[in-house]
């Protein structure tokens, strides 16, 4: 399979089982605090990450796209471990989970490396994510070591 350039993928959440489709692809995914912005008027979270390219990987290719992800129904964000006064700080996304208060009601978690995370207080899960176009070879496969 010669696929020079995937195609890009366009992702939507509805649900505990659509984010977690949507976490497997940010695995390892990194952006820069810079890179969030939160528009309470609009109820929106946005960030732009890199992310690496795990189907691609699978097939030898080791890159990274530039990828959006937003979530709407936002009516909180909190962070935990994230200093807000450097924006230029690198951060490698783990995962997206979903706890459930009263449904459809819940929070979105954006799990951080070193334990630095967002916490979305939403409505319902509203969630979409589309690479948007630039591709480069990534330096490296990212790893977990230990299993993590």
């Amino acid at each position: 399979m010669s696929d020079d350039v995937a195609a890009p993928l366009k992702l939507i959440a509805l649900d505990t089982d659509d984010l977690g489709v949507v976490s497997a692809h940010l695995q390892d995914a990194v952006l820069k605090a810079a890179d969030l912005v939160y528009l309470p008027s609009e109820k929106r979270f946005a960030l732009a990450l890199r992310r690496f390219d795990w189907e691609g990987a699978q097939h030898g290719k080791r890159r990274r796209r530039l990828t959006a992800l937003h979530f709407d129904r936002v009516l909180a964000v909190r962070s935990a471990k994230l200093d807000k006064n450097d924006p230029d700080k690198v951060l490698n996304l783990l995962a997206v989970t979903f706890d459930q208060a009263e449904e459809p009601a819940g929070d979105v978690t954006l799990h951080f490396s070193e334990g630095a995370a967002i916490r979305l207080s939403v409505e319902c899960v509203e969630a979409q994510m589309k690479d948007l176009g630039p591709v480069w070879e990534a330096v490296a496969t990212p790893g977990h070591p230990n299993g993590a």
